[in-house]
C-alpha cells in the first residue's frame, strides 16, 4: 500500500480482495468515503463477482481440502496426471475463486499479493492495447492467417516455449482470423484474433507469467474495451472485445477449456 495520500488502483484491488491489514483497510475506507467514483468502481467489481459466481456455479465441485491432496501429490513427486491437475484447477478457479480480483492458489506459495495484483492488471492493460491496435486493422490485422493454422500454432508455441493450441470458437459464433507474435511484459507473447458473422472482433492474448500464480477470472473495462483475464500456472491469458460481458465470458470460458496445461 502506498503511504502517501493517494490510493492507487492496486490498493483498490487489494481492498476488494481482502488482502489489506486493518490499518490500510481503514485508509481505503476513508478514501472511498470522499471519492464516490472509486466507491462505484469497487461496487461494480463486486457486482461482476456475483455474476461470475452464478455463471460458474456448475463447476463448483471442489472440496475444502482439495488443495491438501494437490500438495501431497506435489511433495511425492508431482505424479498427478496433467488432465487431472487441470480438472482440479478448473474446480478451484471457477467454483471457489470467481470473485472480484480474488486469488486462488492451486498450491501453497509465498508471494507478494499486491505484486501479483499488479502483474495480473498489467496483463489486462496489454491485452486492451493489443486489441485497440490490431482489431481495427483492415488489411493486416494478423501476421499468419487462419488458412495456416497448423503453422500458426507451431510457430507461436515455439516462441512461447510452451505447447500451444489455437482454440476453436465456432461453437460460440467466432471464426479464426489469424494471429501474430506480440511482446507481453517484454517477452514473446501470442495474440489470436477472431471475428463473428457481424464483423465483431475479439482478441486472445497469451503471455508468460513470471509470478507463477493462479487467479480466478477478472474483468476489466477501459476505453470501451472489456477484458476477461486470468493466470494459469506459467501463462497469463486475456480475452478482449467491444461486446457484451456475457458473450465475452462465454468466449473466455471456451478458451480456458481448450488451452493445454
Amino acid at each position: 500500500m502506498t503511504r502517501d495520500n493517494a490510493i492507487t488502483e492496486s490498493d483498490l484491488h487489494a481492498y476488494a480482495d481482502g488482502l489489506l491489514g486493518a490499518e490500510d483497510h481503514a485508509r481505503v475506507e476513508q478514501w472511498l468515503e470522499s471519492n464516490p467514483q472509486d466507491r462505484a468502481k469497487v461496487t461494480d467489481w463486486h457486482d461482476h463477482a456475483k455474476a461470475l459466481r452464478q455463471a460458474f456455479a456448475p463447476y463448483h465441485t471442489a472440496k475444502y481440502d482439495d488443495h491438501k491432496l494437490l500438495h501431497t501429490l506435489q511433495d511425492s513427486g508431482r505424479r498427478l496426471m496433467p488432465v487431472l491437475m487441470r480438472a482440479a484447477a478448473a474446480c478451484l478457479i471457477f467454483g471457489a475463486g470467481a470473485v472480484a480480483g480474488q486469488f486462488v492458489p492451486l498450491l501453497p506459495q509465498k508471494a507478494d499479493p499486491l505484486r501479483t495484483t499488479q502483474v495480473v492488471a498489467d496483463i489486462s492493460t496489454q491485452a486492451e492495447s493489443a486489441y485497440l491496435i490490431y482489431a481495427s486493422e483492415v488489411r493486416h490485422p494478423v501476421e499468419v492467417g487462419a488458412d495456416q493454422q497448423a503453422h500458426l500454432s507451431t510457430w507461436l508455441g515455439k516462441r512461447l516455449g510452451y505447447p500451444f493450441t489455437v482454440p476453436d470458437l465456432t461453437s460460440v459464433g467466432y471464426e479464426l482470423v489469424g494471429g501474430r507474435l506480440v511482446p507481453v511484459s517484454g517477452k514473446p507473447g501470442a495474440m489470436l484474433m477472431y471475428q463473428n458473422g457481424s464483423g465483431e472482433r475479439v482478441t486472445v492474448l497469451v503471455g508468460r507469467n513470471p509470478q507463477n500464480r493462479t487467479t480466478s477470472f477478472r474483468l476489466a473495462n477501459a476505453d470501451g474495451v472489456s477484458t476477461f483475464y486470468w493466470i494459469d500456472n506459467e501463462l497469463g491469458y486475456a480475452v478482449s472485445g467491444e461486446i457484451s460481458h456475457t458473450d465475452l465470458r462465454r468466449i473466455a470460458e471456451e478458451c480456458y477449456r481448450q488451452f493445454p496445461t
